[in-house]
């Protein structure tokens, strides 16, 4: 049984991959899927479903393309992660959703480079956005665009000195609840799931009671695989989704370039998520 991947960023929003690019990648590395996940946006879908279908096409080796997306929550001060697959992306009521997401994330960047000039950094959003064309500009932009220009001397400096949480220069962006985000991809006939549940740190209370009340809104799914899990966190995910009533989910959450060492597919070496996890999910498709 082949593997497939549900978690994955192009260079539309923090990947270092084109969408064509990892749909090659992922044939080259014989995934039977891969879900197409970039950070608020849907950009990168058209490209990655016309690519793989036009290699079918063809009669060349092509890979199923997961049509998806990661929401960027806020729960209780806390950053929350919702991914949505299988979204019908062309629906005008979700499009017009995530335009309201990229205008605040736009107003956000502004905010932030002004505050940077304040420290002698020649930035200005029209320049990130020249500099990386096409992408929905994050912090991992941020930080490559002060280390490109001499700024600072690593990734790590740039967050530590200017893209921190706590730095006097970072803007937090409002972001919608998980709630939210679940009803949106619900609303585009997608599966919500529930990214990564050990990296938020809440604690066993705190998770099962967000689960539970996301499980009431409609959540349909909870990630079990993940390319930092340890043995027991798959457990203890496995169990969340058991007791919940949830599907499994998961993936590398590659990002090519930008998180060095972690592969699409098998993580960091030791992921592997089956075929037979896509089947229950499209099974559960309306």
């Amino acid at each position: 049984m082949r593997a497939i991947d549900l978690h994955t960023h192009t260079a539309k929003s923090d990947g270092s991959y084109t969408p064509t690019e990892l749909v090659d990648y992922a044939i080259e590395k014989n995934l039977a899927a891969v879900a197409i996940t970039d950070h608020d946006t849907i950009d990168g879908l058209d490209e990655a479903v016309s690519h793989a279908a036009a290699l079918k096409n063809r009669g060349l080796p092509s890979v199923e393309v997961v049509p998806g997306i990661e929401f960027s929550t806020k729960y209780e001060a806390q950053d929350v992660h919702i991914v949505g697959l299988y979204i019908s992306y062309g629906s005008e009521s979700f499009q017009k959703a995530l335009e309201s997401f990229v205008n605040s994330r736009i107003n956000r960047n502004i905010r932030m480079c002004r505050n940077l000039q304040t420290a002698g950094i020649d930035i200005t959003f029209d320049k990130l956005q020249a500099m990386y064309p096409d992408s929905v500009i994050t912090r991992a932009h941020y930080a490559s665009y002060l280390l490109a220009h001499g700024y600072v001397k690593s990734r790590q400096d740039a967050f530590a000195r200017y893209l921190g949480d706590h730095t006097k220069y970072f803007v937090p962006r409002e972001k919608v609840t998980p709630a939210q985000a679940v009803e949106l991809i619900l609303m585009a006939g997608g599966v919500p799931i529930l990214a990564h549940p050990p990296l938020y740190h809440m604690g066993n209370d705190r998770l099962d009671a967000l689960t539970a009340s996301l499980k009431a809104d409609g959540l349909m799914g909870i990630e079990v695989f993940y390319s930092t899990y340890s043995n027991q966190d798959m457990r203890d995910m496995q169990r969340l989704a058991d007791k919940y009533d949830l599907l499994a989910g998961g993936g590398s959450d590659f990002h090519g370039a930008n998180k060095p060492g972690l592969d699409l597919g098998c993580g960091y070496g030791r992921l592997y998520i089956p075929e037979e996890v896509l089947s229950k999910i499209k099974a559960a498709l309306p």
